[in-house]
């Protein structure tokens, strides 16, 4: 008698022998190669156990690996099923609200993708912020300023200082070119808003210091390490519980109204289609049910 493993190659090798020709009747696609139970595995279902150019030995092979994974597959599968019989009911509910989330979120993206306008205006964004700016809060403070390390003993120190707290156009200049001049280190905060704590990073400034007093002026102050000196200047400050300043918060309203517009669309086509529907008389409502539903509640509520 002939065991599961010859059967198998024996399978393979017919199906392998008859691929490139006109099968007979019973080598049809119909026919079938494998069974478990009441489940079969047909000759079509084979289409895709050997990839395209693979011929010979290797195509028997591949063959009957396919065919061994099912039938072990069936096997297992049909096991589960008399184990957790009592819950299959259950397993089909579940697999089929997933099937219909899925669809349901494809024909979502669908939409998206064709009606979906993602471009925003400065002023759309703007104009979400000013609205909603209360509900956006730091809970850590910015700062808007600059920093400039040179070495100690610079004999300018004094005019440079100066220089930096001026606020006429030339002094600002005069003191840009001194910096280049001397190849001192210029850190430039002054267009966009960053954690305090990051521009406290480029100071000789210790984390177990709390450094909160510097924020009360924006005059230009002062530290040092054995090698360097700094001057430092916070010209503007959110301090944390005030609104994130725009341009900080731009990305997360550019998201949020994203958000929306795809809220938008899907409500949109969910109303069309329900519309419709109704108007074809698609939709049917049982008023004695609701009248048996409201019924029911009323002597629950006595």
């Amino acid at each position: 008698m002939m065991n599961t493993r010859n059967i198998l190659a024996l399978l393979a090798g017919l199906l392998l022998l008859t691929g490139c020709r006109e099968l007979p009747a019973y080598f049809s696609p119909d026919r079938t190669v494998a069974r478990v139970g009441s489940t079969k595995l047909h000759r079509s279902d084979l289409k895709n156990a050997v990839p395209q150019g693979v011929t010979g030995e290797d195509s028997v092979a591949l063959t009957k690996i396919y065919i061994d994974r099912w039938v072990r597959k069936q096997i297992k599968l049909q096991e589960a099923e008399k184990v957790f019989e009592a819950s299959v009911a259950d397993i089909d509910r579940k697999v089929e609200e997933y099937r219909q989330t899925l669809l349901i979120h494809r024909l979502d993206e669908h939409l998206i993708d064709r009606e979906l306008d993602t471009v925003f205006t400065s002023e759309q964004i703007a104009a979400y912020y000013d609205v909603h700016k209360g509900e956006f809060k730091l809970d850590r403070p910015l700062v808007k300023g600059r920093i400039v390390r040179f070495q100690t003993g610079y004999r300018q120190a004094l005019q440079l200082r100066a220089l930096m707290q001026g606020h006429r156009e030339t002094q600002q200049q005069d003191f840009t070119d001194i910096c280049l001049k001397n190849d001192f280190a210029v850190t430039d905060f002054g267009d966009k808003w960053v954690d305090f704590s990051e521009f406290l990073s480029h100071l000789p400034s210790l984390r177990t210091e709390n450094y909160d007093s510097v924020l009360g002026t924006t005059d230009v102050q002062e530290m040092h390490d054995s090698r360097s000196h700094y001057y430092f200047q916070i010209h503007d400050v959110r301090r944390a519980g005030e609104s994130i300043p725009l341009e900080r918060i731009a990305p997360t309203i550019r998201r949020i109204l994203y958000k929306q517009r795809q809220e938008a669309i899907i409500h949109k086509f969910e109303e069309r289609i329900y519309e419709e529907a109704v108007h074809m008389k698609r939709v049917e409502y049982n008023d004695e049910e609701f009248a048996k539903a409201d019924s029911t509640a009323d002597k629950t509520e006595k």
